[in-house]
């Protein structure tokens, strides 16, 4: 008898010690696989120094190769951009030199094309050189006035025409101040002052216009911010039964922080399960439901980078128990949602309208039997960027201005849409939530770096470990 207790006190202990050391190499495994796949992507986040010399580079590009196109495709001679400190023109912002947080007092730019030499220039009407690209051309010593120095500037150039920025519908193109205004109109002749015009399309053409510069580094910012999804949808950052929605939202927050990274827009969680809560987030409390197995977990997420932003919106399915993949009527949802993406970006057409494209995406996916609804906007040196807007949340019957903007090459936008599943076992709908950056330029569209097809899981089997 105390052969066999002894022999059984043995097995036990040793059953335990495997227990405990699985456990621990299980552990260790997700860390390191989830850890891999982030520093993959975040190693080569620039510092702080070699991003500003980078921006120097993508933003003499621009002024460079790009703006001198865009003023002759507009018609605009004469661009003059004004701004103070704190209360900047949101053209000037995406201009700012990297060691500028803001303007410096008041700083006025100015660019000027002649159409028929095609000569371009730009110079700074202000105390300091705007950055390395841009220098000022104002010596206050032989000229006090910043306003009569900016007249005489314009004079000399006898531009056809002089572009400001103001605008009745894009807030993007709509940078000058009623003050700036009075300023610059009472200081120039008459004949000049008839010349002012807005300079709404080439504020629009500057601001959604990709260069093939930015586009290089384009995919690495997309997936920078897929892999803190992946790592948020983990059992590294979720303990089912545990963890909130909102304590995911303030982990990609400091992940972020942590990454030396900006968001453009606090970052939502949200989920749908079996039960009788209301669709994504109209209760009021999603955001502090604490996320259970079983659920559809959901995120929006953007980051900003070397002057461009992301928009970017994942699903994932919490694993039960005993499951090593999610359950086939949410597998069946997600490629729904990716057949709307589908029907919705084979549509770009080059010069069509986004109310054009809303419409005819909403049509067909309706016909094969779908329930779409399609909010997607222009994205790059802005989150909601100018350009072409293809519908709203609540105006999927169109939308007024710039929805009736063309579609244009080498634009971005967060392909932003969902689709209304019925799912039999949960007696309710679910919304299939998407959202990815994308690209369309002459070769068509294509998606950055790829797009979400499969729901990521939360569990054991993430890692490929079995329970």
């Amino acid at each position: 008898i105390f052969w066999i207790r002894h022999k059984v006190t043995f097995i036990t202990k040793v059953i335990f010690f495997i227990f405990i050391f699985y456990q621990t190499m299980r552990k260790i495994l997700i860390t390191i696989s989830t850890l891999f796949i982030l520093n993959i992507n975040a190693q080569d986040i620039l510092p702080l120094k070699e991003r500003a010399e980078f921006i120097n580079k993508l933003q003499k590009d621009r002024f460079n190769n790009l703006l001198p196109k865009l003023m002759e495709k507009t018609g605009i001679d004469m661009w003059v951009l004004i701004a103070r400190e704190y209360n900047e023109d949101p053209i000037i912002k995406t201009m700012l030199p990297p060691t500028w947080l803001n303007a410096r007092r008041t700083t006025i730019v100015v660019f000027s094309l002649d159409q028929k030499t095609k000569e371009f220039e730009s110079v700074a009407i202000a105390r300091y050189a705007f950055g390395e690209n841009i220098p000022s051309i104002w010596n206050k010593e032989e000229q006090p006035n910043q306003w009569q120095a900016l007249s005489d500037y314009i004079i000399s150039k006898n531009p056809e025409n002089i572009g400001i920025n103001t605008s009745s519908y894009e807030p993007l193109a709509d940078g000058l101040s009623k003050y700036h205004y009075d300023q610059l109109y009472n200081v120039l002749p008459l004949k000049f002052q008839k010349r002012i015009t807005s300079a709404e399309d080439l504020s629009i053409a500057w601001i959604e216009t990709r260069t093939e510069l930015e586009m290089t580094v384009y995919s690495q910012l997309v997936e920078i911010s897929s892999a803190i999804i992946r790592e948020a949808f983990s059992t590294q950052v979720i303990t089912p039964g545990i963890t909130t929605t909102d304590d995911v939202v303030w982990w990609m927050r400091e992940k972020v922080l942590e990454l030396g990274l900006d968001t453009w827009f606090h970052p939502s969680v949200d989920v749908q399960r079996m039960d009788d809560s209301d669709l994504y987030a109209f209760d009021g409390l999603s955001k502090f439901d604490i996320i259970q197995p079983g659920d559809l977990i959901h995120c929006d997420f953007g980051i900003t980078y070397l002057t461009l932003n992301t928009d970017t919106q994942e699903l994932g399915y919490i694993l039960k128990p005993g499951e090593t993949k999610a359950p086939d009527y949410l597998v069946s949802a997600m490629k729904d949602g990716n057949r709307v993406q589908d029907i919705f970006t084979n549509n770009f057409k080059y010069g069509a309208t986004g109310n054009e494209i809303l419409k005819k995406s909403l049509e067909e996916g309706r016909a094969e039997g779908l329930r779409p609804s399609i909010y997607t906007h222009p994205l790059g040196t802005y989150g909601h960027s100018a350009g072409t807007t293809l519908g709203m949340w609540d105006s999927q019957g169109g939308v007024p201005f710039t929805g009736d903007h063309p579609l244009q090459y080498n634009t971005a936008y967060a392909i932003e849409l969902n689709t209304t599943v019925y799912i039999p076992q949960w007696k309710k709908d679910v919304r299939i939530m998407l959202e990815v950056p994308g690209f369309f330029g002459e070769d068509g569209f294509r998606y950055i770096k790829g797009r979400q097809t499969e729901l990521l899981l939360v569990g054991p089997k993430q890692a490929g470990l079995d329970d």
